[in-house]
Order: C-alpha cells, then structure tokens, then sequence
C-alpha cells in the first residue's frame, strides 16, 4: 500500500516537473540550442580553424562534448532550483510535507524533473552539433552514465540552492559566481594538459573537469584524467548532495517559516 502510494507521488511529481517546462518549450528547449549553435560558429568555425588540432581531434570536434555536457549541468541545476523554490514561495511545498509520503519522493520527484530537462536539451544539442562537426561514438554506456550522474548532481544542487534562496535572486548567485566560472574553467574549451603544472592541479579540484572528461571520453576516447577517479567524484558528489538535501527537508530548514 504504502509503496503503490508512494509511486503515484513520485509519478505526480515527475510529471509535473516534466510539463512544466515542456508547456514554455520555448523558454526552456530553444535557447540552449540557439546558443550551443553561436558557440560552434565563434569558437569552431572562427577560433578553431586557427587553433587546429587538440588531443588529436580538430578542435570543434574536441569540444563538442564539452558544450554538450556546459548545456546539461545549466538546465539541470536551473530546473529544479527555479521550480522548487516557486513552490516553496507559493506555499505549495508545505503541502507535500504534510502529504503522507517519504521526503526521498519528494527529492527523487524534483531531481528527476531536473534530470529530464537537462538530458532533453543534451540531445536537442547533440543534433545542432551534427550540423556542425561529424559525432563520433566511443563508448555509449560511457556517455549515458556520464550524463545521467552529471545531471543528477546539479538537479540535486538546484534542489538545495531553492531550499537556501530567500527570493527569486539568490537563485541566481551559485549559477553566475560559482556554476558559470566553474564550467568555463572544467575544460570545455581546452585541455587541462596544456596548462603548467601548477594549475594543473588546481584544475583537479574542479568537478566539473572530471565530468567533461568523462563525457569526452564517451565520444572520442581521450580524457585528461582517470575514468574511473571521474566516476567515483559523480558519486561522492550525489552522495553527499542527496544526503544535505535529505536533511534540510526533514528538518524543514529554509522550508519551514
């Protein structure tokens, strides 16, 4: 009983995050792909003819990847932390905490809302690369688990930046002083092998460089850093975020006035 009630919340949450953002599908779906499509124009066409090759690829095809996976982390992250904190203005997250269903529903209702738009305009991206570059497919089950740990890990971020914010600007702090910078400097546009040594391993410290790595590794076979290292970074980081969004809900921190 319980299990079959918490299914249908799970359901109802789900499909609710999912015709949210597929009602102003031109808000949330078109843009990414006008962008992604400038990006190839300036940075391929234009800049990379001059750069050459990198990592043994021309360099539009060296950063495919890289602009794929930057379009999955922002709409992942801007997902949920827009809707999940318009709930929480407009009341309708007291609700749910009162519902008779677990908090993880809840949590898994929101991130997996967040995880399908991100993963949707991945692929909307991945079909304007084509125009562009021919893609190439190293390993599919590569760029599959990348992707779906990737947006997992900012949906969960976005989850907890909306349970922080106190208005509809703070939602936007983490996105343009730490997501942005973070994602410019993860090696979508370079690889980190042709920095010193020294900023090397200041790169390292960057998650997001494990995750384009993986992602580029994927599809052309090359990444400046342990597959596996970058695995096992994806899952200490949704660990850790899921169990941080776990207990501000249950303690109703930010939740609760």
């Amino acid at each position: 009983m319980a299990s079959s009630r918490n299914f249908i919340a799970l359901k109802s949450i789900l499909n609710k995050e999912i015709q949210r953002f597929m009602r102003i599908w031109i808000q949330t779906l078109v843009p990414p792909a006008i962008t992604i499509s400038l990006y190839f124009v300036i940075f391929g066409s234009l800049i990379g003819s001059r750069i050459g090759e990198m990592g043994g690829f021309d360099y539009m095809s060296f950063i495919v990847p890289g602009l794929i996976m930057m379009s999955v982390i922002t709409n992942s992250y801007s997902n949920v932390a827009s809707s999940f904190f318009s709930a929480k203005w407009q009341r309708n997250v007291e609700e749910m905490l009162v519902a008779p269903v677990p908090n993880w529903v809840i949590v898994a209702g929101y991130v997996g809302g967040g995880m399908a738009r991100g993963m949707l305009v991945g692929g909307i991206v991945t079909i304007v690369a084509m125009f562009f570059v021919d893609i190439q497919i190293h390993n599919i089950w590569v760029i599959i688990t990348t992707v779906a740990l990737t947006s997992a890990t900012f949906a969960l971020g976005g989850l907890i930046n909306a349970i922080f914010a106190g208005s509809f600007d703070d939602i936007s702090i983490i996105p343009t002083f730490i997501l942005t910078p973070l994602t410019y400097l993860g090696g979508v546009f370079y690889s980190i092998s042709l920095l010193p040594e020294f900023w090397q391993g200041v790169s390292q410290i960057n998650p997001i460089v494990y995750m384009v790595n993986a992602f580029r590794y994927g599809f052309l076979g090359i990444s400046d850093v342990s597959l596996t290292l970058s695995f096992a970074v994806l899952g200490v980081f949704i660990v850790s975020l899921y169990t941080i969004a776990m207990v501000l809900i249950t303690k109703g921190i930010g939740l609760r006035s």
